[in-house]
């Protein structure tokens, strides 16, 4: 067990291994770790439980072959290369297609519970841009099931848990990590972790849109401190605009209509009534990949052809109630309690909200290991895996994969450490300077009032269409805010007070918005998730290239670097 010790201003623990976030890709780290033999602790941002894992709905893409049988690892290596435009690390998706299936079974082991065929077998169902029915679901809340798995399974390994601890600074010992340091959200007392070796698994940075599905707890914290810290990001410009979101009312724009109702067989209908896929992908329709999908309600929208309030319909009443009810119960309630519409009878007003990032720390293929000693990512913080366009269900097997990888290797960098990292406490002292400045001197900004301004620029410059002229304006006012971001002020004390953990926030997702638009600017073409109007066709020479971000000093630095070349064995299932 991690061991506690009090240490003047901070309340000190002592550990091997420290998990940032409590997801599936946090959870499956630590039970990794801890199935090593050494102490792990768990930190999260909110309650455990209480992940964004448990929005990815629709199920977990793996290859069993249960429904289709002619599915293997093959053909989804192939499909998700594809998918993700050729800038995937070729090694992180072969690792992913053949172990995927084995940690589904795993789940299955641990109780996780699935959907059945009529025989028995897990059931699969058919989702976006994916060859065939590959998905395996627990009805439309999937990832619930999948948290609760983990969660029961990850608190019977011996796993300290802080809940409600938001950490905000990575410490080193020269360049390798010696631990971190933060806070509790209730009253403000801090916390310093001496750990061997740091796991960040903190999700994306889908707060930094307006019209999003991500929760509050998305601000990019993790990502942000690795690069505070040293590491490389890579992808930053790939950005996820999941095609169907809520529309109305507007209190719940952006929240997510699972791709598991097109799935389930809905339809995608203009203001016409016609089923506008079949212009853009006659052969995939609705359920072609999510950059494709976005930017057809985008085109339909613009072309005057969009539904009352912006976006399109989806339609799935010709299933029938009881087919409804029973395979999307989540959905049913959702719009029954959200928007007043059953869906049984009423189709749904659908729009692209932002959902996922591609982007994030720049990690081995195998290992999750970042750039920086002693620092390990996996799941969305990490890139790599999802190139310019994750498919649908690639996230919770991701998770599975990438997280168990992590724990394990981020558990053997510190039993192969011939001395354990020292903390330089200085370092704490200078982030809790930084933490308590709002309080003090004669700052004006809110913190509030920047977030929602960052949002607005996301938005108009940085969305699912973009342009150079667009980019670099958003750059301008991004750097603007960063400025007056070092303004910040609150009133109050720390116990119970929103606006001081904004703070932080809203620098981390400037430091993040930032990278977007620098990567975003220097890529000139069209891959993907990334649409440049004024660059609308995908660039061969940009096909075998990522870019990747870096701080020199206080500068932020992007360059291009090769995307590992894919032995020909591989490259003729892509080409199949």
């Amino acid at each position: 067990m991690a061991g506690r010790v009090e240490a003047g201003r901070y309340e000190t623990f002592d550990q091997d291994v420290l998990v940032i976030g409590a997801g599936g890709a946090g959870l499956r780290a630590a039970i990794a770790a801890a199935a090593s033999g050494l102490s792990v602790t768990l930190v999260c941002k909110s309650l455990l439980g209480k992940a964004h894992t448990v929005m990815a709905e629709g199920g977990i893409a793996a290859a069993l072959g249960n429904v289709d049988p002619k599915d293997n690892w093959q053909v989804h290596f192939a499909d998700t290369s594809r998918g993700g435009q050729m800038i995937n690390d070729y090694r992180m998706v072969e690792i992913f297609a053949k172990e995927a299936p084995d940690r589904v079974y795993e789940l299955e082991r641990w109780g996780g519970l699935f959907d059945r065929t009529d025989d028995g077998r897990i059931l699969q169902r058919p989702f976006g841009a994916h060859t065939y029915r590959r998905l395996c679901h627990v009805g439309d809340r999937t990832g619930l099931e999948l948290i609760r798995t983990l969660q029961d399974r990850a608190v019977h390994s011996g796993i300290t848990v802080h809940m409600e601890v938001t950490v905000t600074r990575l410490l080193k010992d020269a360049e390798r990590i010696a631990g971190a340091v933060g806070y509790r959200r209730e009253d403000g007392r801090f916390l310093l972790f001496r750990a061997k070796a740091v796991v960040l698994a903190t999700g994306g940075w889908g707060k930094v849109y307006k019209v999003t599905s991500n929760s509050w707890e998305c601000t990019g914290d993790g990502c942000a401190m690795a690069y505070e810290a040293g590491a490389e990001l890579m992808d930053m410009e790939m950005v996820q605009f999941h095609p169907t979101g809520m529309v109305w009312p507007p209190g719940v724009r952006g929240i997510l209509v699972t791709e598991a109702v097109r799935g389930e067989g809905g339809i995608l209908r203009n203001a016409k009534g016609e089923r506008f896929m079949e212009r853009y992908d006659p052969k995939k329709l609705d359920l072609s990949s999510r950059d494709v999908v976005s930017r057809s309600i985008y085109k339909e929208v613009q072309a005057g052809r969009g539904s009352p309030h912006g976006g399109a319909f989806l339609d799935i009443t010709h299933r029938g109630a009881e087919f409804i009810k029973k395979k999307l119960p989540s959905m049913y309630e959702q719009f029954r309690s959200l928007a007043d519409i059953d869906i049984t009878k009423s189709p749904m007003e659908v729009a692209p909200t932002v959902h996922y990032v591609m982007g994030g720390v720049r990690v081995e293929a195998g290992t999750g290991a970042s750039s920086v000693p002693g620092l390990f990512a996996a799941g969305e913080v990490a890139a790599g895996l999802h190139g310019a366009n994750r498919l649908g269900g690639n996230s919770l097997s991701d998770l599975l994969v990438f997280g168990r990888r992590a724990g394990e290797h981020a558990a053997a960098y510190v039993k192969g450490l011939r001395m354990t990292p020292r903390v330089d406490e200085r370092q704490a002292d200078e982030e809790r300077a930084l933490l308590l400045r709002p309080f003090e001197g004669d700052g004006r900004e809110s913190p509030f009032a920047l977030h929602e301004e960052l949002q607005e620029v996301m938005g108009a410059c940085a969305g699912i269409a973009r342009t150079g002229a667009q980019l670099a304006e958003g750059l301008a006012k991004i750097e603007a805010l960063q400025q007056r971001a070092e303004r910040l002020r609150v009133a109050g004390s720390l116990l119970f007070n929103p606006g001081w953990h904004a703070c932080r926030d809203v620098h981390f997702m400037l430091t993040l918005c930032e990278a977007i638009f620098r990567s975003a600017i220097e890529r000139r073409e069209s891959r993907g998730a990334h649409w440049r109007l004024d660059f609308p066709d995908p660039d061969p020479s940009w096909g075998a290239k990522n870019l990747v971000v870096s701080r020199d000093g206080e500068a932020m630095r992007v360059a291009t670097r090769p995307v590992p070349q894919m032995p020909a064995e591989l490259t003729a299932l892509v080409k199949a």
